[in-house]
Parts: C-alpha cells; structure tokens; sequence
C-alpha cells in the first residue's frame, strides 16, 4: 500500500505502562498538504487492517487510544479505521463516528460437503456446469496475471458505466511483495480452449480468508468460471486452516454461497467537524467522476465509429 498509495507505513505498539498489549498497522497520507491516516481507506482494495492484539485485549482499549495517537502524535487531521474484529460495544460512548461494514462470511470449519451443500441451489448449479463446461483454475504468480485483471476489471466496470480508479499495477505491485508468502492466493480460470476469462485475488490471515478483489470477461461469464473461482478459494484456505472465508460484500452474488451476515464497524473521525462532512460527500462525488470518465471514454469510441453497449450479465 505504500508504493500504490504513495504513503508512510505506521506500526504502532499499543502500550499499558511497560506492557505491550499489541500494535497497530496503517498508512499515513497527504492529501492537499494534510495529514490522514487509514487503516485503510475505501478504495485502497485493502478490506481490514485494524489491530493485532493480544488475546484478552478487548478492540475498545485500543479505540480508546487512536484519536491521540492520530491526532497529537501523528499530527493527523483524520482517521478511518476498519477492523474485522471489533463490534459496536467496542466504541460506545467514544464518540467515534462508524458505518457498518456488511460482509457475507462462510463457515470454513464445516466439511466440504456441508459447505456445498449450504450454497444455494443456483450456486451449485453453477460450480458443476462450469466444471463440465471445462473451465479449470490454476494459482498464478506470473506477472502478466496483472494485465489479464487489468483488461477484465475495465471490463467489469464498463457494463456499470464506470471505469476503474485502479487497474494491472495495484495488482503488479501485490505480485512483486506478496507472492511467495503463502498469505495470498492468485488465482485464474481458463476456459476448455485456455483462454484466461476470470481472475480473483485472495488473502489469508488470522484464520480469515478474503475476497480481495475479481474480475472476468462479459462474454466468457456463461460458462461459470467466476462461482468455480470462489469454490477453489474456500477448498484452498480451508486446508490451510483457514476457518471464515469472508466475500467483502453482500451483493446478490455472494449472498448465494451460504454464509451468514457479519457487520463490524469501519470507525473514523476528524479533528474538525467540517472535514467529516467533506469526507462522507466525497465517495458519492468519487462515483459520479467515475461515470464521467467512462462517458469521455465511450464518446471517443463512438465518435471512432466503434460502438459501445454495457450488457446486464451479473460478474
């Protein structure tokens, strides 16, 4: 996150007296000459950061020391944090500001049957034909993976009319520090010809799997590769003791494979009032530049005679 995001690395030990308690990890970055600090921030494709504490450490005395910290330590301006670990009882009465981070999370301690079998009947369906349609996944650690993400996640937001405030050199960038560490699992799916038409990007820690970030080609999606990328996912963790499997989201695809609802709090607060209300008007307004961008970039198409149409297959 340092290199994609241009930031300084924060670790930070949580102390009580001369005891260490645990520590803190976050990105501190400028944004017009000021100090913010993110553990992380939205958009930076990192779902969790948060705290690593001791086990009898509640979340709350941590919670309880992050304003300081930020504020007359770091000399920050605002923070946000989101830690999958923390709940609302955490941070009442703080006066820390929250939203609710919904996620899907499947059980991974159950068999491999008992996972199946949960999914919905759709899902199942799904994972079969795309297995007899010949789709295979295989684990990635070649760097021209981030060009094929790169390609399909243009792709993925197109049919959205947006376009991607990321692309192939976050995931480059991912490669080159991550692969090798047996922390995150790059994974592509090939169709019966070998063609490349799904990609997806999970990580591993803490007995908790993620759904980083996936992406595939619209005109590939009918023969399933995106479900088969997930149901390899979850066999891969789970033999590596993972136990949750979190998809980081509860659209309508993920809500098929069987877990349950989960919602910690991403925390957050400014030293000035009128820095909250810039920041929370900032996401919608991030859209709406997103939209713009792929109306420029459609117009130069059509006005090239190539013709642009988004398609309504769900990724």
């Amino acid at each position: 996150m340092a290199e994609t995001q241009k930031g300084e690395p924060v670790i930070a030990a949580l102390k009580e007296g001369n005891e260490t308690l645990g520590y803190f990890s976050g990105l501190m970055v400028r944004k017009f000459g000021l100090k913010i600090l993110g553990s992380p921030f939205r958009g930076w494709s990192t779902p969790f950061m948060g705290f690593n504490l001791n086990p009898k450490v509640p979340r709350r005395t941590g919670a309880e020391a992050l304003a300081d910290f930020a504020f007359n330590k770091l000399g920050c301006i605002h923070f946000e944090v989101a830690d999958l670990f923390m709940s609302l009882d955490d941070i009442d009465g703080l006066g820390l500001n929250h939203l609710i981070l919904h996620s899907m999370e499947v059980d991974l301690s159950q068999s491999e049957e008992d996972i199946f079998s949960k999914m919905s009947k759709s899902c199942r369906w799904t994972i079969r034909k795309g297995e007899k349609n010949g789709v295979t996944i295989e684990e990635a650690t070649d760097d021209a993976f981030a060009d094929e993400f790169g390609d399909q996640l243009k792709d993925v937001f197109a049919k959205q009319g947006l376009v991607p405030h990321y692309g192939a050199a976050r995931i480059l960038s991912k490669l080159k520090h991550l692969r090798g560490t047996g922390k995150v699992l790059f994974l592509r799916a090939r169709d019966s010809e070998g063609h490349c038409i799904a990609t997806g990007v999970f990580p591993a820690l803490h007995e908790t799997a993620f759904y980083n970030e996936g992406a595939s080609w619209r005109q590939f999606q009918k023969s399933y590769p995106n479900e088969l990328l997930h149901w390899h996912a979850m066999r891969y963790w789970k033999k590596r003791g993972m136990r949750a499997y979190n998809m980081v989201g509860t659209m309508h695809f993920k809500q098929k494979f069987g877990g349950r609802m989960i919602g910690p709090p991403m925390i957050f607060r400014s030293k000035y009032r009128v820095l909250e209300r810039l920041r929370q008007a900032a996401v919608p307004r991030a859209k709406a530049a997103l939209h713009l961008l792929w109306k420029i970039k459609t117009l130069g198409k059509r006005q090239k005679g190539v013709e642009t149409k988004p398609e309504t297959e769900e990724s």
